[in-house]
């Protein structure tokens, strides 16, 4: 059975270097793509400071449609190109909010959300899975480091799917 280390460093290099090796081994030989992503919003959701949602919203082939995550109660279905998710659906390019208020669109879901980023998910073949989606209640909560290590993760993510 995976065992979660508690990952004790200020240092965001470090941090997300860690929760990538945690990943691999919580995901490495399970082939199902729902309790993969359960795991790894629970990962997530559990190791990294100051956030208050994380979670997937996967293409349904005309929308994103809520997926596994940790968090309040969620918007269930976003339209391409519509909020942050939306948007990084439809660009493919990783959407790193500092204030979501100043967003012109954006989806409030949970009120005390105040800054995003959002990782689009895409294929091999070049076709949209989805985004992974991480809230905090804090303004300009995440960064360039944070933009790194959040797409390290979905790289993980990816490569296991089955």
């Amino acid at each position: 059975m995976f065992e979660a280390k508690a990952i004790a460093t200020d240092d965001k290099a470090t941090l997300y270097a860690e929760l990538v090796q945690q990943a691999q081994g919580l995901l490495a030989g399970e082939p199902d793509m729902i309790a993969n992503a359960a795991n790894f919003a629970a990962l997530v959701f559990d190791a990294v400071p100051d956030i208050n949602w994380a979670g997937f919203y996967l293409f349904d082939g005309k929308e994103l449609v809520v997926g596994p995550f940790q968090g309040k109660p969620a918007c269930i279905r976003i339209a391409i190109g519509r909020g942050v998710c939306g948007t990084a659906a439809q660009t493919r390019e990783t959407q790193l909010i500092r204030d979501v208020h100043e967003f012109a669109g954006h989806i409030a879901c949970d009120a005390a959300s105040n800054s995003e980023i959002v990782v689009p998910l895409v294929k091999a073949d070049g076709s949209l899975l989805g985004v992974w989606d991480v809230d905090s209640p804090s303004v300009a909560r995440f960064d360039e480091e944070d933009r790194k290590g959040m797409e390290a993760l979905c790289r993980v993510f990816m490569a296991n799917l089955a």
